[in-house]
């Protein structure tokens, strides 16, 4: 699909939020840019340090860093020269396998307990997209020489368990609310990749992906918009 008709069909779906029909086009969408990390090599060292703005969160070492030979950046040196860009890409690759299992969690609870016809219908979607981009996220893990995040942070599955103790109108709020917030963290990092990236298979999926999510964000906001659910943005 070319991405003129891409984005006519995202169009399409703005004027419709309340259906939520086209939600299958963001994960067929997405597959073809997530093979890429996939299939991205080892990321190799280059010299230069870490972009402006990255120093604090990538002072910590990633869990599984270097634990493949020639995979990534080696543990004990996160000062050398490219090390800190190398972590950033096992960060990215984690993190967003983390929001997507947590977005999946969310959204099979919304499949079930939601009272909203429209809301189920975004919810089943949104488990579609997520499982697809896990599925094809996981062996860039291996590629990166990090570990597969055993699930969500606990913050969200805090969140999680909060819904599991809600229903009705109230459900929907909290869902919907919640689900914003990872929305806004997945573009803010594959912002952060498409500017960032050592590695060019990353940063290419990045680029083809944001415009996708960005849309699907604003799918988000309209169908919240129906619902008379306000959704701000959250803090970094």
């Amino acid at each position: 699909m070319s991405l003129l008709n891409l984005k006519k069909n995202l169009r399409q779906n703005l004027q419709k939020p309340s259906s939520c029909r086209r939600g299958t086009q963001f994960a067929i969408a997405l597959l073809p840019a997530v093979m890429i990390w996939a299939a991205a090599p080892a990321v190799a060292q280059q010299p230069g340090g870490m972009p402006a703005g990255g120093q604090q969160q990538m002072q910590q070492q990633p869990p599984g860093v270097g634990t493949s030979p020639g995979m990534g950046p080696s543990p004990g040196m996160p000062g050398a020269a490219g090390n800190e860009q190398a972590y950033r890409d096992a960060v990215f690759v984690q993190d967003a396998l983390r929001n997507s299992q947590a977005q999946v969690a969310m959204s099979q609870l919304a499949a079930t307990k939601s009272p909203s016809q429209d809301v189920q219908q975004f919810s089943q979607k949104m488990v579609q997209l997520h499982t697809s981009l896990s599925n094809q996220l996981k062996p860039a893990t291996k590629a990166l020489g990090v570990d597969e995040p055993k699930g969500p942070s606990k913050k969200e599955r805090q969140e999680i368990a909060r819904l599991e103790g809600l229903s009705g109108p109230d459900f929907d709020t909290a869902y919907l609310t919640d689900l914003a917030k990872e929305q806004q963290k997945n573009l803010r990092a594959f912002r952060d990749e498409e500017n960032n990236a050592q590695s060019p298979g990353l940063q290419q999926a990045a680029k083809q992906d944001e415009p996708v999510l960005s849309q699907h964000y604003e799918i988000l906001q309209k169908l919240a918009q129906a619902h008379n659910v306000t959704i701000s943005e959250a803090k970094k």
